[in-house]
């Protein structure tokens, strides 16, 4: 089979905090275990994404913590580096917005849109508040949204229905810095005229019935109420220019200009790699093919605005082939809030945890079609009862055996007896299903065939029991360990793209000594003689006081910030 080009873009996280946990199961693991998934068959994968610095989350944040727009992105994005180090998130390349290769590649799919008549300019009217004596941009603004009544709503989307919107749709609008009611004064900038592309968008999102329900369902029906044309620039200060004279005290749209970084990051490492002209591999052709991996608020800027922005550019260029968002992660009930500190960070998890921990609960309980809760309870029993006890405790007691019984090295087999061979094809079919599953963006379903490896071993243990048999035939106990390494170097590969720190170690105590990542989307055979290493735990116990320990944090922690 010919192998593919597989471009996986992760969303852009505004570079104006720390990322937490409902960042990771929105899209950030599930991008990470497809793309490792895609690497072990053969395929080329470029996984891209970056900081995004400019717009007003980023100027919010500024004025709240008495700093610049650029002083909050130098003080955060490191941060962002250091998770997906720590976490194993294999990006190709996480950049940034503020690069010159980002303004270039925006500056000049906006030329093109403006000489094939898809960005015009228009007067319109904006929210200017007397008190500020500014225009309001959209995340300076809040009120009641017009589609749900949810209050507060912000300008640009409401976080209750996910509508994105204009900051002039809400009710009762209100000033963010002051309180002040806005009014309405005019202004000049250029459109995307959605409007004019609707009719090939509605066909385009027609033929794709491999989408997530949600996501299909949600973008046909917010076409069929009609596009309409979208600011692509905005009265602020902070964000990649407009390359106009007389439009030098405006700036581009983050939403216009963010979504275009999928292009301009792949472009940046190809140049990186010394073959300025490898980005294209991944752009054009029915070999290739783009996955957007994204939270369900997203979900119309990529399946809709990008895609429109590509058709008005380059009819050449692929069109999203997926776009696999994720709904959300809630915490005891409630929504993530970074500002009132309900919320567990990645960095500030993995200082007390492992991370193939996290990668674990949160695979499990990943978002995919509805929302899932976090709670500290949930985290101790998976890792207690299915990371230790099943898969964890299977793999220690049987190279703890190997070593007291058999020198430690890898038993002979004799002929498999019918329960055995069963055993063998019940791996390779599980190689085969979790591979299907994690290609489809079925990454539950994935987990859990694969820890049903863990469960068909521990049964073939118990029932054979080779601490037994051994006192009377030492071959059929040898045989017993044999099948149940081979379950065992099965899971190391099927749970490679979940949980890659320990899915390493344990390649290396089955004594293979290369990396597992370039072992291929295949089993490793035990060889028969081989010395294995002295067996070390592959994940540890949580005691129950880590629940009560991390809810009086958590409970701390909101409390200061009251």
């Amino acid at each position: 089979m010919t192998a593919q080009n597989i471009l996986v873009a992760v969303a852009w996280p505004y570079t104006n905090g720390e990322l937490h946990l409902g960042h990771l199961a929105g899209c950030y693991l599930a991008a990470d275990i497809f793309a490792r998934y895609h690497r072990l068959t053969g395929n080329q994968v470029l996984m891209v994404s970056g900081s995004d610095q400019h717009g007003t989350p980023i100027t919010v944040t500024a004025e709240e913590e008495g700093l610049t727009p650029q002083e909050v992105v130098d003080k955060y994005r490191q941060g962002q580096l250091d998770v997906w180090d720590c976490l194993g998130i294999t990006f190709d390349l996480f950049t940034t917005t503020g690069t010159q290769n980002h303004q270039g590649v925006v500056h000049d799919i906006f030329n093109t849109l403006v000489e094939n008549g898809l960005a015009v300019r228009k007067t319109t009217e904006l929210l200017y508040s007397e008190v500020d004596r500014r225009f309001l941009p959209d995340r300076y603004v809040e009120g009641t949204c017009p589609f749900c009544d949810h209050d507060p709503a912000r300008g640009d989307q409401c976080d209750n229905c996910g509508r994105p919107m204009d900051p002039l749709e809400l009710k009762n609008p209100r000033s963010r810095l002051s309180g002040d009611t806005p009014k309405i004064r005019e202004s000049e900038h250029y459109f995307l005229r959605l409007s004019a592309l609707e009719t090939e968008l509605l066909n385009w999102v027609e033929r794709q019935p491999h989408w997530r329900v949600n996501v299909r369902h949600f973008t046909r029906g917010y076409i069929k109420e009609g596009l309409h044309d979208r600011a692509i620039t905005r009265d602020i200060d902070w964000g990649v220019s407009v390359p106009l004279d007389d439009y030098s005290n405006k700036r581009m749209y983050v939403w216009f200009e963010a979504v275009i970084g999928y292009l301009s990051a792949s472009k940046e490492w190809a140049a990186l790699q010394g073959k300025p002209n490898a980005w294209k591999d991944f752009w054009y052709g029915p070999n290739a093919k783009t996955y957007h991996f994204i939270g369900k608020d997203n979900i119309p800027f990529h399946t809709i605005i990008w895609p429109a922005i590509l058709m008005g550019y380059d009819k050449d260029l692929n069109l999203p082939f997926d776009v696999p968002a994720n709904e959300y992660l809630n915490m005891y009930g409630g929504k993530f809030s970074k500002s009132e500190r309900r919320a567990v960070g990645i960095k500030d998890f993995l200082e007390r945890y492992e991370p193939d921990t996290l990668r674990y609960y949160i695979a499990a309980t990943m978002p995919e079609t509805s929302d899932t809760d976090f709670t500290w309870e949930e985290v101790v029993r998976r890792t207690n009862d299915e990371l230790v006890a099943t898969y964890g405790n299977l793999v220690h007691r049987v190279l703890s055996f190997i070593r007291s019984q058999f020198n430690g090295k890898v038993p002979q087999p004799a002929v498999l007896n019918h329960t055995q061979e069963q055993m063998i094809s019940v791996a390779k079919t599980a190689l085969k299903d979790v591979g299907n599953q994690i290609s489809q963006n079925n990454f539950r379903d994935g987990l859990r065939t694969a820890m049903g490896v863990a469960q068909e071993a521990n049964k073939l243990l118990d029932s054979e029991a080779p601490w037994k048999t051994i006192k009377e035939d030492r071959s059929k106990a040898g045989t017993t360990l044999w099948v149940v390494l081979y379950l065992i170097s099965t899971l190391k590969t099927v749970m490679q793209p979940y949980l890659p720190f320990s899915s390493q170690k344990l390649h290396t105590l089955l004594g293979f000594d290369r990396k597992l990542e370039n072992t291929g989307w295949d089993i490793d055979e035990p060889i028969p003689g081989t010395t294995l290493p002295s067996p070390e735990p592959l994940f540890t116990k949580l005691d129950e006081s880590v629940v009560e320990d991390e809810v009086q944090r958590m409970s701390e922690n909101s409390q200061s910030s009251k």
